[in-house]
């Protein structure tokens, strides 16, 4: 236990870390962080912008489920795939000199991180070895957060959003470069250790596997539709609330950088079980949400419910993993897709939920109803746990 990681295993679960950043922080999340600009200069309205975000998200679900066909039998292929999608779709969206262009960009970059999460997932499982392995999906799974930061900092750097978006895919090239080099050496774990590897880990695992799933299903649908309204409105209802433009750009720097946190509470939460993770995690980020939505103008409030909204969105996303982990291992890169994939859809839903709320009942309303069904997320574990007591 002195040193869970060997120096393989540590370049492996860095450059994971590093294509995680980038795929998701720098290209599929920051899209809000920079829509604003793009609109204002490419001349398109929120229509077009909602319609661009809808986009994106099918095609991360899509890009997911590629993942769980085929990370069993080619997760290099799908770094490489998820590299080349996100790298390049960004380099395209820096370019774009016509909405249309930005929006087929923009929509083609979000695949990466849809086939980024599988792959490393089964990656990690395949040249980790086994003391360290949990530890290791909950770091890599926590690049989300620096790479939130890196966008704030483009932001607010930058002169503008052109520049931005071709760092962002000049840094995911090279780290998804990186990581293919790490993954050409194995840890010399046995074969026989890897009871996912051939063909049998990209086939359909069968209802059974899917009725195993049935709680972090509900727990992952109704955490992505309560967290919506932040990633969707958060930054929106800061700037409607008086906070200066620098404030609210900080604001997204704080979510990074407390899902970046993850990666040293790691070792704490892959201590527990992956539910106690979860209702940990996702009771943090309900109670962020509804500071976020009752006091968007108090920028020290905001700042530190930002910050717990990044550590536990993103530790509740390691928690999904931790918790297919437990159900079946040997289809722990299947069910990380299926459950990224349903979370996504539920974020989907919420923000169109949302949308139709905020207007009517205003952001601290939206933001209060939200809360409650993270928080219904994060229960779900505790009932399912407590209802064979009570027949026993």
């Amino acid at each position: 236990m002195k040193r869970s990681f060997s120096s393989s295993d540590r370049i492996l679960v860095a450059t994971g870390l590093g294509t995680i950043a980038a795929t998701y922080g720098l290209v599929r999340l920051a899209l809000g962080l920079f829509l604003p600009d793009v609109q204002r200069d490419l001349g398109f309205g929120a229509a077009v912008g909602g319609a661009v975000s809808s986009g994106a998200s099918v095609l991360y679900c899509v890009g997911a489920l590629v993942g769980f066909v085929s990370a069993g039998r080619s997760a290099r292929r799908l770094v490489a795939a998820a590299t080349l999608a996100a790298g390049l779709g960004a380099v395209v969206m820096a370019a774009a000199p016509t909405a249309i262009v930005f929006g087929s960009a923009a929509v083609v970059a979000s695949t990466g991180a849809g086939l980024a999460s599988p792959a490393l997932v089964q990656l990690v499982r395949e040249r980790v070895a086994a003391e360290g392995r949990s530890r290791a999906q909950a770091v890599v799974n926590a690049g989300t957060g620096p790479g939130l930061v890196v966008a704030g900092l483009l932001a607010l750097l930058l002169p503008e959003w052109r520049a931005a978006w071709t760092a962002a895919g000049a840094v995911t090239l090279l780290v998804g470069a990186a990581t293919l080099l790490a993954a050409g050496r194995p840890s010399g774990r046995p074969a026989t250790e890897n009871p996912s590897s051939g063909t049998s880990a990209g086939r359909w695992p069968g209802r059974r596997w899917v009725v195993a799933h049935r709680v972090p299903v509900v727990a992952a649908l109704a955490f992505g539709a309560g967290s919506a309204v932040v990633w969707t409105f958060g930054r929106a209802a800061l700037v409607d609330a008086g906070l200066p433009m620098a404030v609210t750009i900080v604001a997204w720097v704080a979510i990074g950088l407390g899902g970046a946190a993850v990666t040293v509470t790691a070792r704490w939460t892959s201590g527990l079980t992956a539910g106690r993770q979860w209702a940990i995690t996702a009771v943090a980020a309900a109670a962020a949400v509804l500071a976020i939505g009752s006091a968007p103008g108090v920028a020290p409030v905001v700042l530190v419910a930002c910050a717990v909204f990044g550590w536990g969105y993103t530790a509740a996303t390691g928690a999904l993993i931790a918790w297919t982990t437990e159900v079946d291992a040997a289809h722990a890169a299947a069910g990380t897709s299926m459950l990224f994939v349903l979370l996504v859809a539920g974020q989907a839903v919420g923000a169109a939920v949302a949308g139709s709320f905020v207007g009517p009942l205003g952001t601290g309303a939206t933001c209060t109803a939200a809360a409650v069904v993270v928080l219904l997320a994060a229960v779900l574990p505790l009932a399912r746990r407590r209802r064979p007591a009570r027949t026993a």
